[in-house]
């Protein structure tokens, strides 16, 4: 079969292989082209041991901190709020306990399969050397925010996860550069990052092409179905033909899947980050400020410090404020880092309220597949997206239960 990708980002790439591998005939369809979106610029992390969403305790505990601070963790813009209300009303919807524990579990599902795909995926096509399997450490700044956390640490070891707790003085002798404020932390040995997210997606999307993969560097601007083939009207005022279509474009999926008879309540979590020359930070494994909604990663590029969450939509010009209140949060971990200059960066999440992403089919056409709104997860979890829009593809049954992550389960109102 022929089969249309549309969005070469880290989704699209992966997704490309897991469908050469069945040998489909591929197109990675992008305005842009691979890796031009969000895959640029991301933390780099493989977070496989994340089973919480948003809507969690952990986000409601800190919330009342964060909304009093307009560049803190957690934002919305004013002049966004109005078309950020119905996301929202799902997103309280969706922290309920019965719902924040169905999502905890989707997610688990999705990140346990997350690391062994992207092994089996990068053996595959001989990148395995992009990943840095160093452990990821999550830091706290006071005791009761790391007490509080001691229930999600018997959960992760429930599944399997890995958990070392560290108090203050094994703390820094694990990572000296962190100051007296670090009071407490969590080592995951088995967490691990990529060489440089950039450059990961582009390999990924190159050997793709080698294996056969076509690249074509076009708007998709609506989706035509009912024939013997869907039809994908260009930005060229042409048309393409393809046997099974994938959509895989982040953030900017959701006019596309309402389209298509799906109304998806996706919106944008902004992120944003600096990347400073390596060895500024003076870390050695990516180091999560908890709490703090911000992240840090050695790179290959260089030492990434980067998070935060804003919602402003996808025209509204980057406030780099925020890194800079990111920069100033970071100086009291870290009181001997040198955190000026850097190459800064916002790149959009594709969001949904309860965390999880939309993999399934259209409802107006089942030969268009939904592979998007992965959120915080979309290097995580793109090898094993791929493999579930393989079998979606080929008419087999999934390895797990879709129903989480369908596109139906947003025809309730609540």
């Amino acid at each position: 079969m022929r089969v249309g990708i549309i969005g070469s980002g880290i989704i699209g790439v992966a997704i490309a292989h897991a469908l050469l591998d069945e040998g489909h005939l591929v197109d990675l369809i992008d305005r842009e082209g691979i890796a031009a979106g969000t895959s640029t610029g991301n933390a780099g992390w493989i977070a496989h041991l994340d089973i919480l969403p948003l809507a969690s305790p952990k986000a409601w505990r800190n919330l009342p901190r964060w909304a009093l601070d307009p560049l803190g963790p957690l934002a919305i813009r004013p002049a966004y709020l109005p078309a950020l209300m119905p996301w929202l009303a799902r997103f309280i919807s969706a922290s309920r306990p019965a719902r924040i524990e169905a999502s905890t579990q989707a997610i688990a599902a999705l990140n346990g399969r997350a690391l062994p795909a992207w092994r089996k995926r990068l053996e595959a096509v001989g990148l395995a050397h992009h990943l840095r399997e160093k452990g990821l450490l999550s830091v706290w700044a006071d005791e009761r925010g790391f007490h509080a956390a001691q229930p999600l640490f018997e959960r992760q070891r429930g599944l399997g996860i890995a958990v070392e707790t560290l108090d203050a003085a094994a703390l820094r002798a694990m990572e000296p550069a962190l100051g007296p404020r670090s009071v407490a932390g969590a080592l995951y040995p088995a967490g691990c990052h990529v060489s440089d997210p950039l450059d990961f997606t582009r390999a990924l999307g190159e050997e793709a092409i080698a294996r056969g993969a076509q690249e074509r560097k076009f708007e998709v601007i609506d989706i035509r179905v009912g024939g013997d083939l869907v039809q994908i009207r260009t930005s060229f005022d042409t048309l393409a033909q393809y046997d099974r279509i994938v959509v895989a474009t982040g953030a900017w999926s959701k006019p596309l899947a309402a389209s298509l008879g799906d109304k998806v309540p996706l919106d944008t979590e902004r992120g944003y980050n600096v990347t400073l020359p390596s060895g500024r930070l003076g870390l050695t494994r990516p180091v999560m400020f908890e709490g703090e909604g911000f992240v840090t990663t050695p790179l290959d590029s260089g030492d990434r410090v980067g998070g935060s969450v804003e919602f402003a939509g996808l025209e509204a010009a980057p406030n780099f404020n925020r890194v800079d209140a990111i920069l100033g949060k970071l100086k009291r971990f870290l009181p001997e880092a040198e955190l000026s200059g850097g190459t800064r960066w916002m790149g959009f999440r594709p969001s949904t309220p309860d965390s999880l992403p939309v993999i399934g089919r259209a409802t107006r056409d089942p030969r268009i597949v939904y592979a998007f709104g992965h959120a915080h997860h979309g290097l995580t979890q793109a090898a094993a997206t791929a493999e579930l829009v393989a079998s979606l593809i080929a008419d087999r049954r999934p390895d797990i239960d879709l129903a989480p992550y369908s596109p139906e389960r947003f025809a309730k109102r609540f």
